[in-house]
């Protein structure tokens, strides 16, 4: 067995930097920034334990851009180095100064770990030239490379402490010479980093930002003000969570519920990660659980593991216990919300709704709390809500079925299936809203979970058999009239498969009634929006029952009509009045019952 150590090739290693390092070039301006923070970091740390003496001065960042010469130039008041640690930190790859400083020094607030990020500078620069001066009693350096394996290192006189760092901009990254986008991206990057930074003479960033700070000194208007700083076109959110443990991981934060009118307005991919107040990114998948995807705001923790380019987080513990802390503090605030101040839950419901009915379906820990401050609106009264438990208490003589199930009679347009809700509110049903996007789903997913529980849409079926207790009302046609008037509602429509049942109904039930079959108009339902398997039944025909109520007085004298097209045509308009109630009369069957409607009143 052979045993020995990899190879590297130096002059190969440079190319591989330009091209590989970051998935994104303009990473160079938060890498090289971050650097300039910690030197200040450094400097603050070593001056409050006396190491380092004398006055500190004004610790800033100072960014600027020289066109005619193509340099962009980054200077800050931090630790400085002497020629040694310019040729320790800057000539050793991936030997992270920050680390050893870290080690040394516990408490102290340092971004970088990994000794790679000065090298981002030659993705965008054919040169790169570094002026430091170190708070140690020692000459100052300056150190200058091409982005080849050969650099220079020279003694320089230099008045004050810290490091200047001046990138010759290659003809390709000659864009980053902008001073638009410069300030873009240091927004970006930089907007609350602790150390001030400025670009043409103006402070960019707000080095205390609040996740900052503990929530005891804070107001309402502090976090509302936030949200301005971070959304300034956004509505002012329904309330927020203040996120701050140290133990058994670091995080802070601020978490809105934003206001959401319309389920379309849902966006994902607004949360943004911070590490030690450096931006990491907007994705914040696996950290942040699905649901609350749909949050604002900010996250910080220097815990959660990432990658070289801290672009891409790896699998580590800390983000599973960080998803359930951050799942649980939500939980929490809502169900606190719901028992402090029920009817301003309520008046929130149409936007909390979302996340609550989508985190129930992704997360079975958290639907286990929410069943306790998950509601239903009325589809009638706008002020009338129910716990799943209040509506059962409220429906357990009328609406449970012969397998003892509870009836969750819902509509999805309380306009549209109006007549079907009127029916049903007539026997004393209650009647609750789900008009989402995220109901289709669900009403599946709480079917399987809720065993005692069955969702039944308002226009499932005919009101008497919307709870299913074997129970009919006697016919008054006789076998004759019974099969006459079915025959004569055996009508073709374009796209639809019609089945024809004749039923004694309540006098005052509607003549006719059209009902499309629950499971068959979920799965259309489900395929329209959802493909895969689904998009099978999107397809097909809608199946469609046409339910004719023999008890109604209007048979008694169309049965007798002498003229059989007047007959066949008043028998059609009642059977596409039906349809019409479902949505299900279009194109030229909406045209046609239109003109016989013209017809029928001359």
């Amino acid at each position: 067995m052979a045993v020995g150590q990899i190879r590297v090739q130096t002059e190969n290693i440079f190319p591989i930097i330009k091209k590989f390092l970051y998935s994104e070039h303009d990473i160079f301006i938060r890498e090289l920034i971050s650097n300039a923070v910690d030197a200040s970091q450094k400097i603050k740390t070593l001056s409050s334990i006396g190491e380092a003496k004398g006055d500190l001065g004004e610790l800033r960042i100072d960014v600027s851009i020289d066109k005619e010469n193509k340099t962009i130039t980054i200077e800050d008041r931090g630790v400085g180095m002497t020629s040694e640690e310019v040729d320790k930190y800057l000539n050793q790859l991936a030997f992270s100064g920050a680390e050893e400083f870290l080690n040394k020094y516990k408490d102290a607030n340092i971004i970088g770990h990994f000794g790679l990020g000065f090298y981002s500078a030659f993705m965008v620069s054919d040169k790169v030239d570094v002026y430091t001066k170190s708070y140690k009693d020692a000459p100052a350096a300056h150190w200058s490379c091409d982005g080849s394996p050969s650099f220079d290192l020279e003694q320089i006189e230099k008045e004050e402490r810290g490091t200047k760092i001046v990138l010759h901009i290659n003809s390709d990254s000659e864009e980053f010479l902008d001073n638009d986008k410069i300030r873009h991206k240091l927004e970006k990057f930089c907007k609350f980093l602790p150390i001030p930074i400025f670009f043409e003479d103006k402070q960019i960033n707000n080095t205390e930002p609040i996740w900052t700070k503990k929530p005891s000194e804070l107001t309402d208007e502090d976090y509302k003000n936030f949200y301005k700083e971070l959304y300034p076109f956004g509505e002012t959110p329904l309330f927020w969570i203040h996120l701050n443990v140290d133990y058994p991981f670091n995080l802070t934060g601020i978490l809105y519920f934003p206001k959401i009118k319309q389920s379309y307005e849902i966006q994902k991919d607004k949360i943004q990660l911070y590490s030690n107040q450096v931006f990491v990114t907007d994705e914040v998948k696996d950290i942040v659980p699905e649901f609350l995807m749909l949050l604002h705001g900010v996250i910080d923790s220097p815990d959660i593991p990432l990658n070289v380019s801290r672009s891409y987080l790896q699998g580590d513990p800390n983000v599973r216990k960080i998803n359930s802390y951050i799942t649980k503090k939500v939980s929490d605030k809502l169900e606190e919300i719901f028992k402090n101040d029920r009817k301003s839950f309520e008046e929130k419901w149409e936007s909390i709704g979302l996340f609550v009915k989508y985190g129930m379906i992704t997360d079975d820990k958290f639907l286990e709390k929410a069943a306790k401050y998950f509601i239903m609106q009325d589809a009638k009264d706008e002020k009338a809500f129910y716990t799943i438990d209040e509506y059962k208490t409220t429906t357990e003589a009328l609406q449970k079925n012969k397998d003892g199930k509870y009836v969750i009679l819902y509509t999805t347009d309380p306009v549209q299936q109006d007549a079907y809700i009127k029916a049903a509110q007539a026997k004393d049903f209650k009647v609750v809203r789900f008009e989402t996007i995220v109901d289709s789903a669900f009403i599946n997913n709480m079917e399987m979970k809720w065993s005692d529980v069955q969702f039944t849409r308002v226009d499932a079926d005919i009101v008497d058999n919307l709870i299913d207790k074997n129970e009919n009302i006697d016919s008054v046609l006789s076998k004759e009239e019974t099969e006459k008037l079915k025959s004569l509602f055996d009508i073709k429509v374009n796209g639809l498969n019609v089945t024809v049942d004749v039923k004694g109904l309540s006098a005052e039930s509607a003549p006719v009634i059209a009902t499309r079959p629950e499971f068959m108009r979920r799965m259309k339902d489900m395929g329209a929006v959802g493909g895969g398997m689904t998009s099978f039944y999107a397809t097909m025909p809608d199946e469609v029952t046409l339910t004719v109520n023999g008890n109604h007085p209007i048979y008694e004298t169309l049965l007798k009509e002498e003229n059989k097209e007047q007959q066949e045509k008043q028998i059609h308009n009642l059977a596409d009045l039906a349809l019409l109630s479902q949505g299900l009369l279009k194109g030229s069957n909406l045209t046609e019952f239109i003109n016989r409607s013209v017809e029928l009143m001359k």
